[in-house]
């Protein structure tokens, strides 16, 4: 798709901004005359306070959602968008508190809505869908999870189905239900992968069915979005895939970065066959601690890393998915879309290996696709081939990236866990505009609309935008 028509075709579909990072994720709009500079004082329409939440501010209709943890307690939370006062706060049960790491939270995924209802996910109970107005509708309770970092997928609402992926160490799969019930129609269970923190984008080809594209440890899944149904899928992903894929026209850019993924020729790794044959002493079929020390797992710390059912022993199981973590290589690639069946060898048109972001979600904006790697290193890429078309660090903004760039009026917007705030100026061979101070941490991604830029730092609610 050109980058006009793919504007044009934004401008179309109004100013909301109704899931994590925008319409399917693309994290692009047509606004204009968006500000370059902004800070707690600097082009701000309207700031509100806000409890803590890692997710991100969704923009529909008259109303921002977004979700928080407030004195322990979970809630989906209501703003009015033209002052940002708050409007209302709803409650979710909270039942367990699954552990994460610090830099998760219990509120991490983004809500969703169509325009009428608000879906919110919580790790720590499930899926709770309410009227814009605030009206409870449904309530279905979800896990417990075994997923270690805590729960980061957010839900997506399409067509008339909410759908919401619960991808974890054991007993993964994904869920469409009836958005109007709440009801279940159908369960995708997916063994072949474990923990992720992904959400899904949709793809509707100008003939056959649309796809929900999955991405999942070492795997990316393309589902039958009516029927869930299994229609390609393709190896060579990192493990813990987080982010979601963005498609554009019929390709997709999806990247995969975990620790260990890095190595240009990885280690070879013998079967479990040869392993528990070498290693299994008491012939129980697994190997404990003191045998797993021999196949190259020093410790219980180390067994623990990949003991995905917590028995404190290395099965089979176990010792498959260790295989594809030592094996896996990590990349941001470009699919072209439209195969069936294994797409592994036919379908990735490019890998790129070098300075890939562990967390955000790539941008195709201005035919360049970006991306933000921790230390500030920015990286754009010729969309048809991979070629690097400029890589180098933003000056004074070198912290670690959670948030997801976006982009609009010619410009990309950055924002890093400490609060500097990049605008670029949106090129292949892209230049820095401003660097801006938030003074605050930040973990969501921005949101565009109206020609204003929302941004949720750990304590405040911003929408920025000049003077009219």
């Amino acid at each position: 798709m050109k980058p006009l028509l793919f504007l044009f075709s934004l401008a179309l579909l109004g100013a909301d901004w109704p899931q994590y990072r925008g319409l399917n994720a693309i994290g692009v709009t047509a606004d204009r005359n968006l500000p370059v500079e902004m800070g707690p004082d600097k082009n701000v329409v309207w700031k509100t306070a806000v409890p803590p939440g890692h997710s991100s501010p969704i923009l529909v209709g008259s109303r921002i959602f977004l979700t928080a943890v407030d004195l322990e307690a979970l809630f989906t939370i209501a703003y009015d968008r033209a002052t940002g006062k708050e409007l209302w706060r709803r409650e979710s049960p909270r039942p367990r508190k699954e552990s994460f790491q610090k830099t998760n939270s219990a509120a991490s995924g983004t809500p969703a809505s169509d325009g009428k209802m608000v879906v919110s996910f919580f790790g720590d109970y499930g899926l709770l869908a309410y009227s814009v107005d605030g009206k409870p509708l449904w309530q279905l309770p979800l896990g417990p999870f075994n997923n270690q970092n805590g729960h980061g997928s957010s839900p997506v609402i399409v067509d008339d189905m909410v759908l919401i992926i619960c991808d974890q160490d054991t007993d993964s799969y994904y869920l469409a239900l009836d958005k109007a019930t709440g009801k279940v129609r159908y369960k995708v269970e997916r063994p072949e992968t474990t923990r992720g923190y992904a959400t899904p984008s949709v793809w509707r080809p100008k003939t056959g069915p649309a796809e929900l594209i999955v991405p999942g440890a070492y795997i990316t899944t393309s589902y039958e979005l009516k029927t869930g149904k299994k229609l390609w899928w393709a190896g060579g992903m990192a493990w813990q895939l987080k982010g979601a894929p963005v498609i554009i026209g019929d390709r997709m850019f999806l990247n995969s970065w975990e620790s260990g993924g890095d190595t240009e020729t990885p280690p070879p790794v013998e079967d479990w066959n040869v392993v528990a044959s070498k290693y299994d002493r008491d012939g129980d079929g697994k190997l404990n601690v003191e045998e797993s020390a021999g196949a190259g797992l020093r410790n219980a710390a180390a067994v623990a890393n990949y003991d995905l059912n917590h028995d404190n022993f290395m099965d089979e199981r176990d010792w498959a998915f260790l295989k594809l973590h030592r094996q896996a290589q990590n990349s941001i690639m470009m699919i072209q879309l439209g195969g069936r069946g294994d797409i592994s060898n036919t379908h990735v048109k490019w890998r790129y290996r070098k300075s890939l972001p562990n967390c955000s979600t790539p941008l195709f904006y201005n035919d360049a696709v970006w991306m933000v790697k921790d230390g500030g290193v920015v990286t754009t890429l010729d969309p048809d081939t991979g070629a690097v078309l400029k890589q180098g660090r933003i000056p004074g903004a070198l912290e670690p990236y959670w948030a997801s760039p976006v982009g609009a009026d010619g410009k990309v917007y950055m924002v890093s866990q400490a609060g500097k705030l990049s605008v670029l100026k949106a090129q292949g061979e892209w230049e820095v505009l401003k660097v801006n101070d938030l003074d605050d941490e930040v973990f969501g991604t921005p949101a565009i609309g109206d020609n204003r830029l929302y941004v949720r730092t750990r304590t405040t609610l911003y929408c920025f935008g000049l003077p009219k």
